[in-house]
């Protein structure tokens, strides 16, 4: 008890410190991107964060390195739910599509900016002020994606292990096909890098339905993408109450099989081992 006592002090001391870093940062426009493209930043979000949602939506808007778009997409239910003073927030738009679930953070995107270079972010996490510039530079040194946290996929034979035997949150950069990013902390695709199925919502939704990092690590692989991890280990700050409702507790095993896993031997039966 006193443990978890301890826990949560700990956790409102990093949170108020990342609410007064965000409230800090300059309001004006970071420095250009450089990039030989458009540069969006695309999240989605759905009405039980939208409590939790204003300060990432803060932090996407105020970096170090400006974007061309940042953009939220919703779906038409959630659109009438959304707080005037997200919706009125300088520089974002908010935009709507399908009820595709967690696809909905990068797909629409995928379809309406197929030139740009993406950048994902979750709603429920402080990012930096450099968070971008990261990304950026390493999209900039040749990374065609490149990620600020990931896992190592472990092979047995010529199929990947359960998705738990896997390196988890690896410690250091990294890059080659079987770095696995993972979209909580951030990943910036380039154009072109994803195989022309990553749109199909007949599929995705069938294959891989709760399961997003799966589904586009399957469709850059077979494009032939090297993900490259950069920097050391990743460390998430969750704001509180956000996590009361979350995919991520159904990607998770339950009674040994849990949805990455569903979606892996999905994918592997419909496409194989992408490479």
């Amino acid at each position: 008890m006193i443990r978890d006592a301890f826990r949560r002090f700990k956790q409102r001391r990093r949170q108020a410190r990342a609410l007064a870093e965000i409230a800090a940062r300059p309001d004006g426009p970071g420095r250009a991107h450089g990039l030989p493209g458009p540069l969006v930043v695309s999240l989605t979000s759905f009405h039980a964060r939208f409590a939790t949602l204003a300060p990432t939506l803060r932090a996407l808007l105020r970096q170090s390195v400006q974007p061309d778009r940042v953009i939220l997409w919703l779906d038409q239910g959630d659109l009438h739910r959304l707080p005037p003073g997200i919706r009125d927030m300088a520089g974002l738009e908010v935009r709507i599509c399908p009820d595709w679930r967690s696809y909905k953070k990068i797909v629409p995107t995928l379809l309406a900016h197929p030139d740009a270079f993406v950048a994902t972010a979750d709603d429920d996490l402080y990012y930096p002020a450099d968070w971008l510039e990261r990304l950026v530079a390493g999209a900039a040194g040749g990374a065609r994606i490149a990620c600020l946290r990931a896992h190592r996929v472990v092979m047995e034979g010529d199929r990947p292990a359960g998705y738990e035997a896997w390196d988890h949150n690896i410690n250091a950069p990294e890059a080659g096909p079987l770095v696995f990013p993972t979209g909580v902390s951030g990943v910036i695709y380039a154009p072109g890098v994803f195989h022309p199925d990553v749109t199909r919502d007949d599929l995705f939704l069938r294959l891989a339905p709760g399961a997003d990092d799966i589904w586009l690590y399957w469709m850059h692989r077979m494009a032939g993408s090297r993900p490259a991890k950069i920097g050391g280990r990743a460390r998430i700050l969750e704001w509180d109450g956000s996590q009361a409702v979350s995919l991520r507790s159904l990607n998770r095993p339950a009674g040994g099989q849990g949805g990455n896993d569903r979606a892996i031997a999905a994918l592997l039966e419909h496409y194989g081992w992408p490479g």
